[in-house]
């Protein structure tokens, strides 16, 4: 599902009065589809209900009405398609990363770490922390109260960070970048496996060190590539969450092909990390996982 697909799809079944509305609705979706993807853990399942909710919105005008803006019109959409559906962890987790799964009852795992935390915190952590809206639009995005939404964020941080533990990679070629986010994963209780510079060295740590999370630069020092490097991880290690880290996400959430279902824009803020970090750890696969 590509941006040009969905804005001359919306185009095509809207009045032309309404087309300036459906550019606008069009130009929000890659941060609609980067968050629907967080959500579900996968690019194909977050990209269905993209799809799904442009749909209701094409079919239901009002849904547009009544909000601050189109940004928030479009996820205040989702939720009302998300909430109806039950809010699930995605059936198809190798989704993630283009691998298969070799991991029986993934998903399972996934469920039974969501069963135990607060409905609709990892909701407003994710809205407030990536996506980087405030309380009140997340009250109106959700239709909750501005002060239900902080504090949702609140019980999100402490139950998200104490019920999954595990052993995360580095990839990252900006010393002080990586001395942050080492200290960040540290301080919410995970072991850093270590950090690589190079395509070769993230490799070659990866051997050594199996970790249960990557977090990987695109561009590194030798001029190789974070997305060349996890692509070479992910083939000898098989599923692995991965969130990558970059100063030109828009490149990456073009649709035309496999994305990553965790993605943070440089310059980043801890809390960033540390929400994705959180969400990333319930699709992972490994046994050394404890919670």
């Amino acid at each position: 599902m590509t941006q040009d697909h969905i804005t001359q799809g919306m185009a095509a079944r809207t009045p032309p009065a309404g087309d300036g509305m459906a550019l606008r609705i069009a130009a929000e979706l890659p941060r609609l589809r980067r968050y629907a993807r967080a959500l579900t853990g996968s690019q194909d399942s977050g990209d269905r209900y993209a799809a799904t909710t442009l749909e209701a919105m094409i079919a239901d005008r009002a849904l547009l009405e009544d909000a601050d803006s189109p940004r928030i019109a479009l996820f205040r959409a989702f939720h009302a398609v998300w909430q109806t559906s039950g809010a699930p962890v995605s059936q198809t987790p190798e989704a993630q990363t283009g691998q298969p799964s070799g991991a029986p009852g993934l998903e399972s795992r996934a469920q039974a770490h969501l069963a135990r935390l607060t409905p609709n915190t990892r909701e407003a952590l994710l809205l407030r922390t990536i996506e980087e809206f405030d309380h009140s639009q997340i009250a109106a995005i959700m239709q909750i109260e501005a002060a239900e939404a902080e504090e949702l964020v609140a019980i999100a941080y402490r139950e998200m960070e104490a019920s999954v533990r595990g052993r995360v990679m580095v990839i990252e070629d900006e010393p002080l970048i990586a001395f942050d986010l080492r200290n960040i994963v540290r301080d919410m209780g995970h072991e850093v496996t270590g950090i690589a510079r190079t395509r070769d060295q993230a490799v070659a740590l990866g051997r050594r060190e199996r970790p249960d999370l990557i977090l990987a630069d695109i561009q590194l020092a030798d001029n190789s590539s974070g997305i060349d490097a996890v692509r070479d991880l992910l083939a000898e290690l098989g599923e692995v969450p991965v969130i990558f880290i970059t100063a030109f996400p828009d490149r990456l959430l073009t649709g035309e092909r496999p994305e990553p279902a965790f993605l943070i824009a440089k310059p980043f803020v801890p809390e960033q990390v540390r929400s994705a970090v959180s969400q990333a750890m319930f699709f992972a696969s490994t046994e050394t996982l404890t919670g």
